[in-house]
Order: structure tokens, then sequence, then C-alpha cells
């Protein structure tokens, strides 16, 4: 039997231009959970143990009054603290009018939730 003839490789600059789509891949964003400071989120787990239920399913999210213009949002605020991340903005932006409280699923009292934060956060001297 007779081999048929390979053709030869094409060169490097044909083969970039082929993979070239007119994007480029952004850093991850994912998150080392070993090496977050999760500090912050076990003080408040002390206080308002009601933090552990909530399963960022989005109802205090899609209530908030201030959302929309403060980008307070109960369910950015819990899963940032699981990332270690700072929430001190967010809090300002809280009306405190107890919507996402009434709507959560999971009976947490949102509203306590942010006002232990605060707290905590003064005690640090932070706020």
């Amino acid at each position: 039997m007779r081999k048929p003839a390979q053709q030869p490789l094409k060169s490097t600059t044909t083969l970039v231009r082929m993979i070239d789509f007119g994007f480029t891949l952004s850093k991850s964003s994912a998150v080392d959970l070993g090496k977050v400071d999760r500090s912050l989120l076990q003080k408040l787990e002390a206080i308002e143990p009601g933090v552990r239920k909530c399963m960022a399913c989005g109802s205090c999210t899609a209530t908030c009054t201030a959302g929309p213009w403060s980008g307070m949002s109960v369910r950015k605020v819990i899963l940032s603290l699981e990332r270690g991340r700072d929430v001190r903005s967010m809090l300002s932006g809280c009306m405190l009018c107890g919507k996402c409280t009434m709507v959560c699923p999971r009976g947490i009292n949102t509203r306590h939730l942010i006002l232990s934060l605060c707290r905590i956060y003064k005690e640090e001297g932070s706020l």
C-alpha cells in the first residue's frame, strides 16, 4: 500500500491568524477560599447566625428600593464577605426599609444583619 503524501505544516503566522478571533481572555476571577480573610464574616455569624442560611436566591436584591441607584444588595454583601471583600461602600446605600427581610424565603433578619455589620465596622474603627 502506498501512503498518502503528507502536507507540509503551515507556518506559525498562518496558524496565529487562524486562532485570532478578535478578543482576548481576561484574567481568571477565581477566588482561592483558603487564602481569604473571613474574620469579618465569622464575627457577623457570631452575632447573626442567620447569615449562614442565605442561599443567594436574589429575592432581597429584586425588592431593594435602594439597589438600582446605590448598588446595595444584601446578597452581594453576604457573597462579598464570604470572598473576603470590603463591603463598606455597599452598606452606606442601605435605606433600612426592611423589604428584603419581608421577602427572604429563609427568614433572615437582613436589617439586623446590616446593622450588626455596621456595628462591627464601627468597633474596628473603620466605618
